[in-house]
């Protein structure tokens, strides 16, 4: 059964000094639903994020929940509460009194805010933590109080930006679980920005990719990474190989110099097409028995599988594998029909699947474990 739409934005726009963050976004969030907005900085997300909030004033279009329009309605009348990547707790309060800060400006019985920070710290791990001054807490659990805070006050809808920015890789893991454990127990609606796709693909119901201010996709982890839409998708979301193609027929498509058996239909014949095939989904055989050959130009050990680049007429080609193959050896590659994705070309064509330049050094200087600030933020 369909839940039923609880946030609608309708085309909505905004610039900062000229220069467009959101071209004219369609978005529609359903109730209790683990929603993602995910892409790289600069793309729009925050901005997104703050028009539902109220932080900002969409240059164009309504933004409306439960059907009506809040575009003059102040953050603090929304039925909304934010996560920030830096938690802005009150460090002169102990962990009891930051989470019960909501409560008693809402003038609440000293009772029902004894129970209900009970309940609250309960649900975020922090038992036993009310009497503690929040300087003295680690960062994840100073994030678990910010989240205890918000939640307190049962919002329909948690906005969260970016917030486990800030702490290291294993934390980040565990409070990933923790926010999906969370947002399930509650039933409340969580909007969540990141620029992480592993984070994205593990906890959202729904991931929304978004690039240049614009929606590229909206579906499920499973539809994104499996049937992305264009090049910039297929490429943001995980490893990809995408080259041109052209779409002989329906279920036939020609590629890298030869043709392959396809499970795609409903292109015009002989139409030109982006061609998607998964570093996993790639078998590699004996050169003789290849539908594609080439040399093997670099080999990383990743601890499950060997990744390694193969130059193909000049193109690189990135494969998974568990079968170790030598820099230098001329290889096979057999790839299933089920392996080959077909998209329509768009404006990301040509820009992205080709391991040229492919090196883990690039990889971290693309990643700064600091994320940028976006066009319009403070």
């Amino acid at each position: 059964m369909e839940k039923e739409v609880i946030i609608n934005l309708t085309d909505v726009s905004k610039s900062f000094d000229g220069e467009i963050v959101l071209d004219h976004i369609n978005l529609k969030i359903h109730d209790k639903e683990f929603v993602t907005l995910l892409g790289p900085s600069g793309c729009g997300k925050t901005t997104t994020l703050r028009i539902i909030g109220g932080f900002e004033t969409a240059d164009t279009g309504d933004v409306k929940f439960d059907g009506k329009s809040v575009k003059e309605v102040p953050p603090h009348q929304r039925p909304v509460n934010t996560v920030f990547q830096k938690y802005a707790l009150f460090p002169h309060l102990n962990v009891f009194e930051n989470v019960a800060f909501g409560l008693r400006l809402k003038k609440t019985p000293e009772e029902t805010i004894r129970t209900k920070v009970k309940e609250m710290l309960s649900m975020v791990n922090l038992k036993g933590f009310e009497r503690r001054r929040v300087s003295t807490l680690s960062g994840g659990q100073q994030q678990r109080v910010a989240i205890a805070r918000a939640l307190i006050n049962e919002p329909e809808v948690l906005l969260l930006d970016e917030p486990l920015g800030a702490l290291d890789l294993k934390l980040r893991k565990d409070m990933q679980n923790e926010l999906k454990k969370i947002q399930k127990a509650t039933g409340i609606t969580f909007i969540y920005v990141t620029h992480d796709q592993e984070e994205a693909l593990s906890m959202s119901d729904t991931v929304v990719v978004m690039a240049n201010g614009q929606i590229q996709q909206i579906g499920s982890p499973t539809d994104i990474y499996n049937e992305p839409e264009n090049a910039f998708v297929a490429d943001f979301i995980g490893e990809s190989n995408i080259v041109d193609g052209i779409m002989l027929e329906d279920y036939k498509v020609r590629f890298s110099g030869h043709t392959f058996e396809c499970v795609d239909a409903g292109f015009e014949k002989n139409q030109k097409v982006d061609v998607v095939v998964r570093p996993e989904d790639v078998d590699v055989v004996s050169a003789d028995k290849g539908m594609l050959q080439g040399t093997v130009t670099s080999v990383t050990f990743k601890g499950v599988h060997w990744e390694i680049i193969v130059d193909i007429n000049g193109f690189k080609w990135m494969i998974q594998t568990t079968d170790f193959v030598a820099e230098g050896e001329h290889i096979g590659l057999f790839i299933e029909p089920e392996a080959i994705h077909i998209m329509n070309k768009s404006e990301f064509s040509g820009m992205f699947g080709d391991y040229s330049s492919f090196s883990d050094e690039l990889d971290q200087l693309a990643d700064p474990t600091e994320p940028e600030k976006e066009e319009g933020e403070e």
